[in-house]
């Protein structure tokens, strides 16, 4: 476990100036509850965070030239970045570690304490409980290869999050339509409110990375070499957006208006924001007559549309690449525009 946070504390000191500092004290805020095991609802005291984020940044000062050190298992060292490997180990141990890289080629790793295993359309689903070690970027869920790993962990901090935004302001749309329904089949307590949202994301994410593994097959390798070349700028901003559309047309969004649990849509809808949501306006107006009609049928043939359009603008982007970034930059933009109304 200490090889771990110490790996989790060099990405951090590598890497926790790549937030604005909004973000970053967020963020610091989020790791300082949950180094100090406090509830998602206590009052954090300013001088202790200020004094630890002190000590913190003195500690990422030593760090931030160190290597990322080897995992100490009883079968021999580890490569940190063999998450397979040290699994292989952890697993049958009721543990679960990970590691890989982020947005930005930012690694990230963690260990957790493992809830289940399961197997979805020839995926392998990992779902980590109470984390042991974590990095302040803490991605919520990742696809590797064919595996899907959900950190309940991470997913119960998001939700939390948009719970206080509900209750600070509470108005219609499909947030507060979801957490009302689930509030009220709950009992209405900050707690059972919080699990329910939380199996309902939790379901949400391996769904997502189930349809990720699915785009990825449908766009081959090239696709994620595409997305490496082209930085961390607009044009990588609309070919996450696009795949993930994609991803949601071909599981998510079929599975919810299948499964037809009012407050799990809801919930879906209240995530799909900024420029996913710009993009997929049709996916929207079919939300919106399911809510007035109850009938989910229309978010199937969006879904089944959406597959269709977003294979098309997935495929379109890669022969772009390939004419060159020029020709793939411009593209993007006129997607960009598009979703910006111009």
């Amino acid at each position: 476990m200490r090889a771990v946070q110490r790996n989790c504390d060099i990405a951090d000191a590598r890497h926790a100036a790549d937030h604005t500092l909004c973000i970053f004290l967020l963020k610091m805020r989020e790791h300082y509850r949950w180094e100090q095991g406090l509830s998602l609802t206590a009052a954090l005291p300013k001088e202790a965070v200020g004094g630890w984020l002190a000590r913190r940044e003195a500690l990422w000062a030593e760090l931030e030239g160190d290597d990322y050190g080897p995992l100490p298992l009883p079968d021999g060292p580890c490569d940190p970045f063999d998450a397979e490997a040290a699994n292989r180990w952890l697993l049958p141990r009721g543990c679960l570690y990970g590691a890989g890289l982020g947005r930005g080629g930012r690694p990230t790793f963690f260990l957790a304490e493992l809830l289940r295993q399961e197997e979805r359309s020839g995926v392998r689903v990992r779902v980590a409980g109470r984390e042991l070690a974590r990095d302040m970027a803490a991605p919520a869920a990742m696809l590797q290869g064919e595996v899907v790993t959900v950190r309940t962990d991470a997913l119960r901090r998001e939700v939390w999050s948009r719970v206080e935004e509900w209750r600070w302001q509470r108005r219609d749309g499909p947030l507060d339509r979801a957490l009302s329904r689930l509030a009220a089949e709950t009992g209405g307590g900050d707690a059972e409110l919080l699990e329910a949202a939380t199996r309902l994301q939790t379901e949400a994410a391996i769904l997502h990375e189930v349809g990720e593994a699915k785009a990825g097959n449908l766009l081959g390798p090239q696709w994620l070499e595409m997305q490496a070349a082209s930085g961390c700028g607009r044009t990588e901003i609309c070919l996450r957006a696009v795949r993930d559309l994609l991803a949601d047309a071909l599981v998510t969004l079929p599975a919810l208006a299948a499964g037809a649990e009012p407050a799990a849509i809801h919930l879906y809808f209240a995530h799909l924001r900024g420029l996913r949501r710009a993009l997929a306006a049709d996916w929207v107006a079919a939300y919106d007559r399911y809510h007035a009609e109850g009938d989910p049928a229309p978010l199937a043939a969006a879904a089944a549309a959406g597959a269709r359009r977003w294979r098309r603008e997935a495929e379109g982007l890669l022969a772009a690449w390939r004419e060159g970034e020029e020709r793939l930059a411009a593209l993007a933009e006129a997607l960009l525009a598009q979703a910006a109304g111009g």
